[in-house]
């Protein structure tokens, strides 16, 4: 006599909903798209009506027309006058995506490693660790003064601002990623004949890598939280750069529209480190 014992974990039984999401994907979709689009529309609708009833001066809360005709302006040459301060607004994004990327590059790089170390060797957790939390406390402007008198005036600290900004988080994520990896499956391979760093290349690297990857992005977005000080001196050409100056004058419409082209610069940068995730680790949430 045989019986038979239905062993599909429950959460892989088809509920209604999934049953319905497998007949219409699609539907899905749409409504994953509409989601944050219709966010978008109430909040235009919403800062419509609060510069609609008069309650601020336009020169606070001025109408998304405004900003609107002030993102065209600055984005082409207008009445003789080339963008702001002689740059298109693409100009501006492109220098301040070239220092992110260059600050974050290292800043990464040197925090991924970095972590490995610490997460691999307990007494050098130790020595570094106070120094990282000391360093990932503090706010950028309390130091880039320090490097602005240090290294001058020019590229060379806003990379090194972004780069102390983008390390810490690289870092911190890598070390307690490495400290989490399984006991067992490293046991194993030490068993079976690997050495020390094959275990770290073979074992440890793999378990650690979704971890990395979440303190990577938090590296961007500090880089990106740190951008406008990074340009605070000689910022033109750059996004943080037109912030500041714009604001000098309360030109309000110019802010918002640098403020408007970081997040989304940086909306599409997350999302390509997702997909590159995805990729990179697909077994993250499936083990």
């Amino acid at each position: 006599m045989s019986v038979f014992v239905d062993i599909t974990p429950p959460d892989a039984a088809d509920t209604p909903a999934v049953a319905a999401a497998r007949k219409n994907p699609w539907k899905g979709r749409l409504t994953r798209a509409a989601l944050p689009v219709l966010s978008v529309l109430v909040f235009l609708a919403a800062w419509q009506i609060a510069a609609a009833t008069g309650v601020w001066n336009q020169t606070f809360v001025p109408y998304p027309a405004t900003v609107w005709r002030a993102f065209l302006e600055i984005s082409s040459t207008h009445d003789g006058v080339r963008g702001y301060a002689g740059y298109l607004l693409w100009e501006h994004l492109y220098m301040t995506l070239r220092r992110v990327f260059a600050g974050v590059l290292i800043g990464v790089t040197v925090g991924v490693l970095l972590g490995l170390v610490m997460g691999s060797v307990s007494w050098v957790r130790s020595v570094l660790e106070p120094w990282l939390t000391f360093l990932r406390a503090l706010p950028p402007l309390a130091y880039f003064f320090l490097l602005v008198i240090w290294l001058g005036i020019d590229e060379a600290p806003k990379i090194t601002l972004l780069a102390l900004a983008a390390l810490p988080p690289a870092a911190v994520a890598t070390t307690a990623a490495v400290v989490a990896a399984p006991v067992g499956l490293q046991e194993a391979a030490r068993a079976l004949g690997a050495s020390r760093a094959e275990v770290i290349r073979d074992v440890v690297v793999p378990s650690a890598l979704p971890e990395t990857f979440t303190g990577i992005r938090l590296a961007v977005g500090m880089a990106y939280s740190s951008v406008v000080a990074a340009e605070l001196f000689n910022g033109i050409p750059g996004v943080g750069g037109l912030v500041k100056d714009a604001s000098n004058y309360n030109n309000t419409p110019v802010v918002l529209v640098g403020i408007f082209a970081i997040g989304f610069s940086g909306l599409v940068i997350d999302g390509l480190l997702r997909a590159l995730e995805r990729r990179a680790v697909p077994w993250r949430g499936k083990i």
